[in-house]
């Protein structure tokens, strides 16, 4: 149900843009007829606002850019009606608190992100810092490069909203408090610091739930919300002969193996005993012990989704053929919500290049994330790895962790998930509803102590490719199942509103 910005003529009456508006956006919204026009007069000035954003690049991994996207998030911000932008310091890189005050009686919490993954310009089909307007089959215009999809784009589409409202002399029907960070892709390990602070939590404990702009949208249109997010820590473990005491402290020749230790096997036997077999089970000692099983209601939500869900599509997307252990479908999606798992991200030692190189490696590195269910936390995970290793002898072996987080969990029945779903069944979509994402998100630091918070995702829209190359977001869609940057932007302006009336 694609909302086409020609549709509405810029001097038609409001009676007959409500008889224009699609089904989805008509009564009790149709007094929002206005804003919508807003929208659709606003589109280019929409997207150019978002290239300019995806132009700078700010990738916290590499130290690039981060001043200059922390101060463009931030005049942004300020020309979105936000009053007050604050730039809050941290360990690493700054986050940044805003605060836009209505005179509303409620206020909604927001979370943006203003870092990126990294680019190898290599891989892309248009270069990623161009934000190209590219042409997609099957898909419409999208706009592709990176941050497209993850987060500049839903952000934007966001901040679209906010200038639409204004536009249309319509009152913001919400305050709003925002809190953004710049350290995402790399674990958010100083937002804590950002989001504690006194003004902040101060502002926080008087809002009614905390939203995460999203591109929602399946290319079937179809909607999936969760009621949450496992929790992750990023290590790296390094062996090293010099730590070791045994091994070479430098490369050498590798006839050498007959008399000398390999730093480089130590960490392939000390990675084995983190998991089962297969590899497909943790087995590090008292990692999962407070792991939450899932519900009956959680098993049941699942069986639902796995009954509306395509399978096969699923297996496509993911360029697989078979669950672990060949399990069925609904039994893939329980242990995709509720098991808490231990992956190898990447394994170096050594020589990589072309042809050999007889050496025996002096230093060996795996990069590893593990994922938590609720009740888990980062620090004890953390903690029972550094044990297990040691307790097995593989003290010797370097836990440096990057980044990482508590999961997330938020209620059924909270106000901003019932304002989700009013929008969503408005537009005609019956959203599927599973316990939580199995990735991750910093959003323990609202749903947790002292907060305690509900906290979800939401906006109509579609994108792809995060973290990968060829990153995109439909602009115009040609598929009629899913919205656009404009059906997006309305969708946050039926969003705002619904939570403001909703108890």
């Amino acid at each position: 149900m694609s909302i086409d910005r020609r549709a509405f003529l810029q001097n038609a009456t409001a009676a007959a843009a409500v008889v224009t508006l699609p089904s989805f956006l008509r009564a009790p919204q149709s007094d929002l007829a206005p804003i919508f026009r807003e929208v659709d007069r606003r589109h280019d000035e929409t997207v150019q606002r978002l290239q300019e954003w995806m132009r700078q690049p700010s990738i916290a991994a590499e130290n690039r850019g981060m001043t200059e996207g922390c101060d463009l998030t931030m005049r942004l911000l300020r020309d979105a009606g936000f009053q007050q932008v604050t730039k809050v310091p941290s360990d690493g890189q700054p986050g940044i608190f805003a605060t836009l005050d209505a005179g509303a009686p409620k206020t909604l919490g927001l979370y943006f992100m203003y870092d990126v993954k990294q680019v190898d310009p290599s891989e892309w089909s248009s270069p990623p810092w161009d934000a190209a307007l590219v042409d997609r089959p099957g898909l419409g215009k999208v706009v592709m490069g990176r941050g497209a999809v993850n987060q500049k784009g839903p952000e934007a589409t966001f901040i679209a909203a906010l200038h639409a409202i204004r536009g249309a002399n319509r009152k913001l029907p919400v305050n709003l408090v925002l809190v953004a960070e710049g350290e995402e892709e790399i674990g958010s390990p100083h937002f804590p610091q950002i989001v504690r602070r006194p003004e902040v939590l101060a502002a926080l404990k008087n809002v009614v739930g905390i939203s995460m702009p999203s591109a929602s949208q399946g290319l079937d249109g179809q909607v999936t919300m969760t009621l949450g997010a496992k929790g992750v820590i990023e290590v790296e473990l390094v062996s090293s002969g010099e730590k070791w005491g045994r091994g070479p402290v430098t490369d050498i020749h590798s006839s050498n193996k007959a008399r000398v230790d390999s730093p480089a096997w130590h960490l392939v036997q000390a990675l084995a005993t983190l998991v089962s077999a297969d590899g497909n089970d943790p087995a590090i000692d008292n990692f999962a012990d407070k792991a939450r099983p899932l519900s009956t209601d959680e098993k049941a939500m699942i069986a639902a989704a796995a009954a509306r869900m395509d399978e096969g599509a699923a297996k496509k997307q993911l360029g697989i053929q078979h669950w672990v252990g060949d399990v069925s479908f609904t039994e893939a999606l329980e242990r995709l919500m509720g098991r808490p798992t231990v992956n190898i991200e990447g394994l170096v030692g050594g020589y990589t290049g072309v042809g050999g190189k007889t050496i025996l490696p002096h230093r060996a590195v795996a990069k590893l994330d593990l994922r938590l269910v609720p009740d888990m936390t980062a620090a004890d995970a953390l903690a029972a790895l550094k044990a297990h290793l040691a307790k097995r002898g593989y003290g010797d072996i370097e836990v440096n962790m990057s980044g990482g987080y508590d999961p997330t969990s938020t209620p059924r029945n909270a106000a901003v998930i019932r304002a989700e779903e009013a929008v969503y069944h408005r537009a005609g979509i019956d959203p599927i509803l599973l316990p939580r994402n199995a990735g991750s998100w910093p959003g323990y630091v609202f749903t947790g102590e002292p907060l305690k918070l509900a906290a979800s995702h939401f906006g109509l829209g579609h994108g792809n490719g995060a973290h990968a190359p060829d990153e995109y977001y439909v602009i115009e869609a040609s598929n009629p199942k899913v919205q656009g940057i404009d059906g997006g932007v309305k969708s946050y302006v039926e969003y705002l509103f619904e939570v403001a009336r909703t108890r």
